[in-house]
């Protein structure tokens, strides 16, 4: 006689609900309350003034920390976006003037980071069709107005914690993936090993320090655009990272002093006249600042003194008014 074996699971984990004892009038542990966000999060949202969208977000999301801004059509986001840096940006498919896959779409291409969420939504059935349009153009979702307003609220709460958590462990990140370029601390790190390489090869190093006109402020799409310039004109060995805002260093390795001033002005010049610019990028005017060392060996330096270096010589060039831009840093 043959006997069935019975299988014997070990026991639940301390905590874990025991599903088995569900039943029609079961009663489900409730979700634990929600931490509270660690900044408030920033929605922009593309929405006719007093429609259902407009008035659902303002009405769902203020209470709960967000900060929304509203644009009244796919243009005015488009301008907006690089101002406002939104964490979430929330399309409806009904804009007045643009098709809302373009703007998302657009969005994308002009370097808007990777990691910030677009969500879409319609009034209308979402077709398998549009909802294929939406997620190739870059969006996270594609929503209809069947949804209900919680559904709604937790998958923008759901999109919202997962880009603070990004954002979060991208502060330790040595490049900044919406541009490429290495941020503040990527920067001191690279100067450090450039530093190292060039004391061994007693080779010389420089850093310069460019700076745009207008301010990002006041065109908010120059600073990417003169990034992809710089990125494009540098050489492959050069290290290219955001000094401060509007401003950027780049590491030269065996460049001493005189290259170090004709590199200045090689950039300079590059991203004055480098076309076609972007729509609301104005023509930009350069100032520069530099530091250089002809043979670390013989003249050590502090890397990271050297970033500052340049740094204070932009700070000069800036202040010194009409004629020369570009100064060498004088202790």
């Amino acid at each position: 006689m043959h006997y069935a074996a019975t299988r014997v699971f070990p026991g639940l984990p301390s905590g874990f609900p025991d599903f088995s004892l569900c039943g029609p009038n079961a009663t489900l542990p409730t979700m634990a309350p929600r931490t509270p966000f660690s900044r408030s999060p920033v929605v922009l949202a593309a929405a006719v003034a007093g429609t259902w969208l407009s008035q659902a977000l303002a009405s769902l999301l203020k209470p709960q920390g967000y900060r929304v801004h509203f644009a009244s059509s796919g243009r005015e986001l488009l301008e907006r976006a690089p101002a406002v840096r939104p964490d979430i940006v929330v399309l409806d498919m009904e804009l007045p003037d643009l098709d809302a896959v373009r703007v998302c779409r657009t969005l994308r291409q002009n370097r808007a980071a990777w990691d910030m969420p677009v969500m879409m939504i319609t009034s209308l059935s979402a077709t398998a069709g549009h909802r294929r349009a939406a997620l190739e153009a870059g969006a996270w979702d594609y929503l209809s107005i069947v949804l209900s307003p919680e559904e709604l609220t937790l998958k923008l709460d759901a999109m919202a914690r997962l880009k603070l958590d990004l954002e979060r462990a991208l502060e330790h990140s040595p490049v900044d993936p919406a541009s490429g370029l290495y941020t503040r601390r990527g920067l001191e790190r690279r100067a450090r090993e450039l530093a190292a390489d060039a004391l061994r090869r007693r080779s010389s190093l420089a850093c310069v320090a460019l700076g745009i006109e207008p301010s990002p402020k006041d065109a908010p799409g120059a600073v990417a655009y003169a990034a992809t310039v710089l990125q494009a004109s540098a050489r492959a060995s050069d290290a290219i990272g955001n000094l401060t805002q509007g401003a950027f260093a780049v590491l030269a390795p065996a460049t001493p002093p005189e290259h170090a001033l004709s590199m200045a002005r090689r950039l300079s010049r590059v991203i004055e006249t480098a076309g076609p610019r972007p729509a609301g990028v104005p023509p930009l005017l350069v100032h520069a600042g530099y530091d250089a060392a002809a043979n670390v060996h013989e003249t050590p330096i502090e890397p990271l003194s050297l970033i500052e270096h340049a740094g204070a010589a932009l700070i000069e060039a800036r202040a010194a008014g009409p004629g020369e831009r570009i100064r060498a840093y004088r202790a």
